[in-house]
């Protein structure tokens, strides 16, 4: 779903008191946009119209894009909560005043974990307990993060920023139909083992959702910034129901928490920079070898159209080799050395480029890593000033680890996960780990998670991000080169069938559910020695914005409920 506003509007309001008063509690509705004249219109691409309304009331009154991205987080906390969350984490990836910049806040294991906490004493992985229960849960990092964010770069009082969050808590938000539609297979996955259906099971009516302890729990952030969350009430809420359940976190797991600014991966690619996530996730350095190594096998692809079965194949190869690198080297940088420099040199990447097997399928064997002889939400935004933020967290799973803190609203997630429960065994997206993402005190889990930008001459040209766990960084790259490659707007791009490979099983493709690969590309991948079947859930929400010729276009991905828009 698309709007261009030229002027205030609420046309589009489901319910136009309530979200005419969540609107202008952050301004008053203007007739005429407060952009000056000689400053270019500002652009987002959100995943729902709630967090959209939000962003361009913000954009609209002369806040910046850190401004925008900080009500809308709070915003998705609240009508978003598969995802949207302030009892997760994850990444921004910024560029404000004509300088790139990450911020990391990621989840962390409680200082408690252990190595081998989800094994039993045969050393199995014992069934789903790092995925569901309170002992699933990192240490949330959003709330931290957003404020850091806030001190940074915001122009807008904190308080101002959360407001909007607090009364679609409070006075109810309208559920849309398919979240509805998918509460019922959540309380059958969730099995009564937490507390998720108590809170979250009147959803499967639709109507007007409210959430009043976490209107509360909104409240006391909005009062007391990232305190009244890591301290105070809020924090004794989420310690005492880790004693209840006999969960890890700690009071001084919460205070001890820092989100962290690191430098983003930059890198040439053609006439553009690529700015995307650096570890501990994986997507920044999968992004960049996808891209250079579509651009060394050039003559490979020439003629070669967009999911046609030798396209699917190529890219099959490519994505191999990614993964495979991956599993072996990446983990928290505050833990372990990366070798993220030798990974997107252009040396490394030309030699991974050539092991590409133009025809087969590569074997296991013939894959290994170079060095050695799903449910997360993001959003896009950018202001009139040419900022940019490109924001992607997560609980990890759809709801996370299915716990509410009882009294104070909010899910917590369960991106233990993401750590290698045991070296060797598949979490929950199929993603094989090792030694290096291996579960230590205070350690930041490996993610996927990949907020990208494309400048040319240090001007921001594309703004992209996708949920989607290892699904992430292929949707990211499919969609940058749809667009660049292809010449495809961003509707067009963001909705375009799109598949994933990931090594293991070596000659597996999924694809997406409702947008398949084409029947005949489908069976000729087959005639080849492929599997290609539907991937277990519909990935991929991307949000894209660009404006590579001067104008700005947007795009929300069809397979969810986004809304993108330009404001004039």
């Amino acid at each position: 779903m698309k709007f261009i506003f030229s002027a205030c509007s609420s046309a589009f309001l489901i319910r136009p008191a309530l979200l005419s008063m969540v609107i202008f509690t952050v301004s008053a509705c203007s007739s005429t946009p407060s952009t000056p004249k000689q400053q270019q219109k500002a652009a987002y691409a959100m995943p729902d119209k709630y967090s959209a309304m939000v962003v361009d009331r913000v954009l609209r009154d002369g806040g910046n894009a850190v401004d925008a991205a900080i009500a809308a987080a709070f915003v998705l906390a609240v009508t978003f909560p598969e995802a949207g969350n302030i009892g997760g984490g994850g990444f921004m990836l910024t560029h404000m005043n004509g300088e790139q910049n990450f911020l990391d806040y990621r989840e962390k294991a409680p200082l408690t974990a252990s190595r081998d906490m989800y094994l039993d004493s045969e050393g199995n992985v014992m069934g789903r307990s790092s995925l569901i229960g309170i002992r699933a849960a990192g240490v949330p990092g959003t709330v931290a993060g957003l404020w850091s964010a806030h001190q940074k770069y915001a122009t807008k009082p904190w308080a101002e920023l959360v407001e909007p969050a607090i009364l679609l808590a409070s006075q109810g938000f309208e559920v849309h139909p398919k979240k509805s539609e998918g509460i019922p297979g959540m309380i059958e996955w969730f099995a009564g083992e937490v507390n998720f259906s108590s809170y979250f099971g009147k959803m499967q009516d639709g109507g007007v959702f409210k959430q009043a302890e976490l209107a509360e729990t909104l409240r006391r952030i909005q009062l007391d910034g990232r305190q009244g969350f890591y301290q105070g009430k809020t924090a004794d809420l989420l310690v005492q129901q880790m004693q209840r359940d006999g969960g890890l976190i700690s009071q001084q797991d919460l205070s001890d928490y820092q989100s962290v600014w690191r430098k983003p991966l930059l890198a040439q690619w053609r006439n553009y920079t690529i700015a995307s996530a650096p570890p501990p996730s994986s997507g920044g350095f999968a992004v960049i070898q996808l891209l250079k190594m579509k651009e060394l096998l050039a003559q490979d692809f020439a003629g070669v159209g967009v999911n046609s079965p030798q396209y699917v194949h190529l890219i099959a190869e490519m994505e191999k080799r990614v993964f495979a690198d991956r599993a072996k080297y990446f983990g928290d940088p505050d833990f372990m050395d990366v070798p993220i420099n030798e990974l997107i040199s252009d040396s490394y990447i030309a030699r991974r480029a050539a092991e590409v097997n133009i025809r087969d399928i590569s074997t296991i064997e013939q894959v290994r890593p170079g060095l050695e002889s799903a449910n997360t939400t993001h959003f896009s935004i950018m202001d009139q000033w040419g900022n940019a933020v490109s924001n992607t967290y997560t609980l990890n799973w759809a709801y996370g680890s299915g716990v509410v803190v009882e009294g104070a609203g909010f899910i917590l997630n369960n991106e233990m996960d993401d750590f290698s429960t045991k070296p060797g065994v598949a979490n929950a997206y199929g993603a094989v780990g090792g030694k290096a993402n291996e579960i230590q005190p205070s350690k930041r889990m490996l993610s996927s998670m990949s907020p990208t930008l494309l400048l040319s001459d240090n001007n921001v040209e594309m703004v992209i991000g996708t949920p989607g766990g290892t699904t992430i960084f292929t949707s990211v790259f499919q969609s940058i080169v749809n667009v660049i490659d292809y010449g495809m707007t961003p509707e067009q791009s963001v909705a375009t069938s799109r598949f994933h490979h990931q090594l293991l099983p070596p000659e597996l493709i999924t694809m997406s559910v409702s947008l398949p690969l084409p029947e005949e590309t489908q069976a000729e991948l087959k005639q080849r020695g492929y599997r290609v079947t539907s991937h277990e859930w519909e990935f991929g929400d991307v949000q894209l914005i660009e404006q590579s010729t001067g104008v700005m276009r947007t795009g929300s991905d069809p397979r969810g409920i986004g809304v993108s828009g330009v404001v004039n």
